[in-house]
């Protein structure tokens, strides 16, 4: 059945997942604190875009990866009532085992097939220390994994771009560097807010749930700040 905007059936569910990399190195240079900081600013600004969206009901959680992988905030929480809980930083990085995580939790069910596409924003450092390309496939191999709207972010200049464009799988959209504080603010408030609007406008509606879903990205914001001397 479909909905049509502004009409009198319910909003449709969005699935938004923080996927973020917690291994050894983000300890070092406050990476992990500028990512617990920019994440608790943003909170506010999902807040209004949801709310200025009524044909989405935004949930958000999130996903933990150093040893291992688990979910940090494993409920599907409505934005209006989402809080952040900081990570730490310590261990490897199995982003593999992050992916298959989400992955089960795309399947019908518990997704519904009459979901909107789910924004999903990979924060790295690094590179995988683990099989990344197993959990990766069984992601991309669920329709609402292919449907996904999948963004990347690398925080300073050790983390693997490769890996992060093909988490993507996209070759319009390429993985964001922040390379600094500054700069990962910007951009988890530009996925949180610009991108969500994308994903969650009557468009990005899937009607044929084989098909992946064309949710055009607005461009992303530019982070050259001039001369930042706190650079990671």
């Amino acid at each position: 059945m479909a909905t049509r905007p502004g009409g009198e059936l319910a909003s449709r569910p969005l699935h938004f997942i923080w996927i973020a990399d917690c291994s050894g190195s983000m300890a070092i240079d406050g990476k992990i604190q500028s990512l617990n900081t920019a994440i608790r600013e943003t909170i506010p600004l999902m807040q209004k875009e949801a709310e200025d969206n009524p044909n989405a009901q935004v949930f958000v959680r999130a996903v933990k990866f150093s040893n291992g992988a688990q979910w940090h905030i494993s409920q599907p929480t409505p934005i209006e009532d989402f809080k952040w809980n900081d990570l730490s930083a310590d261990g490897v990085t199995d982003m593999g085992k992050a992916f298959s995580l989400v992955a089960e939790q795309l399947k019908i069910p518990p997704m519904s097939e009459r979901a909107l596409p789910p924004v999903l924003v990979l924060i790295s450092d690094g590179q995988p220390t683990d099989d990344y390309a197993k959990g990766l496939k069984e992601l991309l191999d669920l329709p609402w994994g292919k449907k996904a709207v999948r963004m990347a972010i690398a925080i300073g200049s050790d983390a693997d771009l490769d890996v992060l464009q093909k988490f993507i799988n996209n070759t319009e959209i390429k993985p964001l560097e922040a390379k600094n504080p500054e700069a990962l603010t910007r951009y988890i408030k530009w996925v949180s807010t610009a991108v969500l609007k994308s994903a969650s406008s009557p468009y990005s509606q899937p009607t044929d749930t084989t098909q992946n879903t064309n949710v055009p990205i607005p461009k992303a914001p530019d982070t050259n700040l001039g001369d930042i001397s706190d650079v990671w």
